[in-house]
């Protein structure tokens, strides 16, 4: 949480300065524009559907778009965990996209010589870097998987055990922890109830919609629909 704050007070000292935030996910974003007061800003979104965007002030911020050449299968916590093996701030990646076969991330650009150079691999997959134009997926919009479970309530807590298939104590944990976020804020409480339309994301889990329950079984479960990000 300390760093958390930290991150929300340094990027609004560096907007008070003239200069640009790092990555902002969508709950730092909010956070941090509550708190700009008389003061003029632009918002950049490095493509349509961008999860992570960049409050700026005066010249556009110096971001990269690197695709991953490999000939292995990759999955985006395989992405993430390299690039965070490598010792940087998560401050300075933006995005991960999984497109099919087709692999991209973006990063601030004062790391995109460190990143080339260092990143080889990713598990044990050998990888390139090649840095594309940034208008390559200015107008890529996110691809979804349609799921099904069976849950015995719809308090969020449960709903998640039930997604990522653990036990209801890790997911506290992760809420305790602020890693949960619904509709673009820190999650608070464990007894929410899902409602549809519902977006919400885990960290290091992913980023999913709840459409709506569909029925009930005969033990009185229920039958419920969402959506998974890819």
């Amino acid at each position: 949480m300390k760093k958390n704050m930290y991150k929300i007070d340094n990027s609004i000292e560096k907007i008070y300065m003239g200069k640009n935030t790092m990555f902002l996910d969508m709950s730092e974003f909010k956070r941090v524009k509550s708190k700009l007061k008389g003061i003029n800003y632009s918002i950049y979104y490095p493509y349509k559907d961008s999860e992570k965007m960049i409050i700026y002030t005066n010249e556009i911020p110096n971001v990269t778009l690197f695709k991953i050449n490999t000939n292995e299968t990759l999955t985006h916590s395989s992405i993430l965990g390299s690039i965070m093996a490598l010792n940087i701030s998560s401050n300075y990646l933006g995005d991960i996209i999984v497109d099919n076969s087709n692999y991209y991330f973006y990063i601030m650009s004062d790391l995109k010589d460190y990143i080339k150079h260092n990143l080889t691999s990713i598990g044990n997959a050998k990888v390139t870097l090649e840095e594309m134009d940034l208008n390559e997926l200015l107008s890529y919009e996110r691809r979804y998987m349609e799921e099904t479970i069976i849950v015995s309530s719809l308090r969020i807590d449960n709903v998640i055990s039930k997604i990522i298939k653990t036990n209801r104590d890790t997911v506290l944990d992760k809420i305790k922890n602020d890693e949960v976020i619904l509709n673009c804020e820190i999650l608070s409480k464990n007894t929410y109830i899902l409602k549809e339309n519902d977006v919400f994301s885990i960290r290091r889990c992913g980023k999913y919609k709840y459409v709506g329950f569909i029925k009930s079984t005969k033990k009185d479960n229920y039958i419920i629909k969402y959506l998974k990000y890819i």
